[in-house]
């Protein structure tokens, strides 16, 4: 997927349920998810890509969506090797308008301030998308 033929999205989230999850490594088989937010507990929003795409096999039309990422900040290095873009309210503005390709606010694809954020482990049951609930999110 291209800047040029995507289009910019927000994905908000909280320190709840909407909380982006990371997963450290413990050993060859086994991860530990982690929960990310703000220590405030404001709402915050992931930078995000959308796309609408035709599959040229079966003529589907289907709409695909990632959140972009960068590299760790200090809280999330010890538990991936990135992070999701977290966009500051007073750069939504400028995500979900970038313009021309030659003006995209790639300034805005950095690490989020490690100082402003915590991180929490969670139950392994979140790793399943048949378990859909606030508790999934509990510290543990």
């Amino acid at each position: 997927m291209s800047w040029k033929l995507s289009r910019t999205v927000l994905r908000g989230a909280d320190g709840g349920n909407a909380a982006r999850l990371l997963d450290q490594k413990v050993d060859a088989k086994t991860k530990q998810p982690f929960a990310i937010g703000l220590k405030d507990g404001a709402l915050f929003a992931f930078a995000g890509l959308w796309d609408r795409w035709k599959d040229r096999v079966t003529g589907q039309v289907l709409e695909t969506y990632t959140i972009v990422t960068t590299d760790p900040n200090a809280l999330t290095e010890p538990l991936h090797n990135r992070m999701p873009v977290i966009l500051r309210p007073e750069d939504y503005g400028r995500w979900l308008e970038p313009g021309e390709s030659s003006h995209l606010p790639v300034d805005l694809l950095r690490p989020y301030n490690a100082e402003e954020m915590t991180a929490w482990k969670v139950n392994a049951r979140v790793g399943n998308v048949r378990n859909n609930d606030p508790t999934c999110v509990d510290a543990l």
